[in-house]
Order: C-alpha cells, then sequence, then structure tokens
C-alpha cells in the first residue's frame, strides 16, 4: 500500500478521533453514563437506530432514554410489561412499536441472566478467529432465540448469514471494543480484540474508500466490509477500524471532495 496513503488517513483518523467529535455523534449517549451496562444499553440501541441525521438519531436515542426513566439498565432489568405501553409512540423510520417490544423483552431476559452483553458477541469465537464474523450471526440467532421473535424485527438486526455490511452491528462492536488515549471509543470489552473488529460499511466509508482504490467490489455488502477491513489492516494489524474515523470524516465533513 503506498506510504502517502497511510500518511494520509493516520493523520485524518487522528483528525476525527477527538473528543470533540463525540458531541455531533451519536456515540455521545452512551457517553452520558459510567456504569457498564447502562452503556451498553444504550450503546446498542443507538446503534441499530443509527441511519438517517446523525442529529435526528441523538434526539430519538434521547427521548428513548426519558421513557426508560433515565436508568437504562435498572429500567430493562426492573420494568414490569405494563411499563412497556409507554413506548407506544416511540419510533424512528421502520422501527416501530413491536420492534421496541421485542427489545425490551430480549434485554429483559438477557440482562437478569447476564452482567454483561459481552458474552452475547464473544462466546462465538476466540482469540485466533480472523474477525468477528461468527460473533455477528451467532448474536442474531441468539436475539432471535425467544418463542415470540416477531419476523420484521429481524432486519434491524442483521447478519453476516444474509451478506449484509453489518454496519451498525460493527459499530456497536467498535464502541465497546477499541480504546485508545482519546476516550471516543469505550474499550470495556476485553474477550474481543480490536484486531479483530471489521469496519463499518456506511456510504460515506464507501464513497471515500473507493475514491482511494481501497475497496473494489462493486456491492456493498459482507464482502466488501472483509475487503475493505484487509486492506486497511495492511495499514495498522492490530487496530484496522481507527481508520473508521477518518473514512467516515472525509466522508461527511470533505464530501464534495469524494462525492461521485
Amino acid at each position: 500500500m503506498p506510504s502517502d496513503l497511510k500518511q494520509l488517513l493516520d493523520q485524518h483518523a487522528a483528525l476525527y478521533n477527538q473528543t470533540s467529535f463525540i458531541d455531533t455523534d451519536p456515540i455521545r449517549i452512551p457517553h452520558r453514563f459510567s456504569q457498564l451496562a447502562d452503556i451498553e444499553i444504550t450503546a446498542f440501541w443507538v446503534a441499530m437506530l443509527a441511519w438517517g441525521q446523525r442529529q435526528t438519531i441523538i434526539n430519538k436515542a434521547n427521548e428513548l432514554i426519558e421513557l426508560m426513566d433515565g436508568a437504562p439498565h435498572q429500567f430493562i432489568r426492573d420494568h414490569q410489561e405494563k411499563d412497556r405501553e409507554r413506548f407506544s409512540n416511540f419510533k424512528h423510520r421502520t422501527f416501530n412499536y413491536t420492534d421496541t417490544l421485542y427489545f425490551l423483552e430480549f434485554l429483559q431476559q438477557y440482562y437478569r441472566q447476564h452482567q454483561s452483553l459481552e458474552d452475547a458477541f464473544a462466546r462465538h469465537i476466540t482469540s485466533e478467529s480472523p474477525h468477528v464474523g461468527p460473533a455477528l450471526s451467532g448474536f442474531h440467532e441468539l436475539f432471535f432465540s425467544l418463542p415470540d421473535a416477531p419476523h420484521r424485527t429481524r432486519k434491524h438486526i442483521a447478519t453476516p448469514l444474509r451478506k449484509s455490511s453489518c454496519k451498525r452491528l460493527n459499530m456497536f462492536l467498535r464502541w465497546m471494543v477499541r480504546q485508545d488515549d482519546t476516550g471516543v471509543d469505550f474499550g470495556l470489552w476485553k474477550r474481543i480484540a480490536p484486531h479483530q473488529l471489521l469496519i463499518p460499511l456506511d456510504v460515506h466509508v464507501d464513497r471515500v474508500a473507493r475514491h482511494f482504490g481501497l475497496l473494489k467490489r462493486k456491492q456493498t455488502d459482507w464482502l466488501a466490509v472483509l475487503e475493505l477491513t484487509e486492506q486497511l489492516r495492511q495499514f495498522d494489524p492490530s487496530d484496522p477500524v481507527k481508520y473508521d474515523f477518518a473514512l467516515f470524516g472525509m466522508g461527511v465533513l470533505q464530501y464534495d471532495q469524494f462525492k461521485k
């Protein structure tokens, strides 16, 4: 890979991987909390809602937290079925009350038995696994293992088995696994290594990656995620997903330069 491209991406990763990034990004929502379960629940749910304008996502996430009385883990674990009625008007794009009810049901059952969502992903891979693909497909299977799982809700939790890019799940894992001195990502999970993470591939990252010749595959799908991440590993084998900051930042903030 050209050394000047690595230098450019390193510079832009450092430019956007700053605490100032937090205020304008949905990651600001889990940064409101200090306890692991609160961070996980809000990060997971916000990531699953992360399509559309970032400020809209932030607004909807704040609404969701208000409905949980500002205490996500306590509400998830202890709420009664009648408490779910308050979510009847909560929706974001195609995410509606049916989806909300199932998220509440799964998370309540899960957190009544486990301390952390980390096991729901990490149980499916080992330290020798090349990437988190099996963790994503395994989590999808677990999430929809309850007998009343609505078919319509499956579109909100992606899986590599359907060739999805799994952008939102990969973003959630980036938040929970990556750790550096900037403090943007949380780095709270230790059973998944940063080198196993995969790039959250959205339209902005896709556009800039193709501009630089880092992505050749025509479809923006699971194989494109593997292709791009492998390219980025040549720049930093231990932390390839740090370049999400560079590719996303350039794609959003320097759109005119990279638009097709």
